[in-house]
């Protein structure tokens, strides 16, 4: 059990400048790490739909959503 906590220990002591940031050293990694998610949730298409395409699309019919349940737009219905 202790085993693997120790080569974690040596892993992490691995990483260059623990006497000048400490902690903070880390802080680059996980900057590149989301910078790459973000990218990924830009420009990688599952299907033929992105992140943000999806987002917006349920945005825009959350806002639809709201301004019919507040009476602001004439549904098919009521225009007839």
């Amino acid at each position: 059990m202790f085993g693997k906590s120790q080569n974690l220990k040596y892993i992490l002591s691995l990483v260059p400048g623990k006497k000048r940031l400490g902690t903070y050293r880390f802080l680059p990694l996980f900057f590149c790490i989301g910078g790459v998610m973000e990218w990924i949730m830009i420009n990688v298409r599952i299907g033929k739909e992105t992140f943000y395409d999806v987002y917006r699309r349920k945005q825009s019919e959350r806002e639809y959503q709201h301004k019919t349940e507040e009476g602001f737009v004439l549904t098919e219905s009521e225009a007839k």
